[in-house]
């Protein structure tokens, strides 16, 4: 049984209260198939963040609460979305919601802390393989801490 694989570019902004030092990116591949919120597992996992927040997909980089394509998790757990058109992630499939190479949404993830994550399609492969584990194809850069620990706690 035949599968693509995506491959995509995933890069952390910097946000909020944390400054990203340098670029920071990991090249990962996962099958199409899988879906939004496996694709959101794997990519805090890879960053070294625990996947303890609520998250969501968007195509709109600067308003995100403004985009026409919007996946979250909100949509999945009861809790209202940005919009009626929001769309869940736990049943959208990947290979839904990226369509052409070079589409990039922002990933929002932990909407407190507001960590914003660029993810952008760079390859389709088709293989013979299905539901292969997403695999990391290269890492650039040290990821930033989910939770680092403030000055005034180290002078206690």
């Amino acid at each position: 049984m035949k599968s693509d694989h995506y491959i995509f570019d995933v890069s952390i902004e910097n946000c909020g209260a944390y400054d990203v030092k340098g670029k920071v990116l990991r090249k990962i591949q996962i099958d199409g198939n899988k879906s939004l919120y496996n694709f959101a597992q794997v990519i805090t996992e890879t960053f070294g963040f625990y996947f303890d927040h609520c998250f969501g997909f968007y195509d709109n980089f600067k308003r995100y609460h403004d985009s026409r394509k919007a996946y979250e998790l909100f949509q999945d757990i009861g809790e209202e979305p940005l919009s009626p058109t929001t769309q869940g992630v736990k049943k959208t499939k990947i290979s839904q919601a990226f369509k052409t190479l070079g589409e990039k949404m922002l990933f929002l993830f932990d909407y407190g802390d507001g960590w914003r994550f660029v993810v952008e399609l760079k390859e389709i492969k088709n293989s013979e393989k299905r539901n292969l584990k997403p695999v990391i194809l290269e890492a650039i850069g040290k990821a930033p801490e989910q939770y680092p620990r403030y000055k005034e706690e180290w002078d206690v």
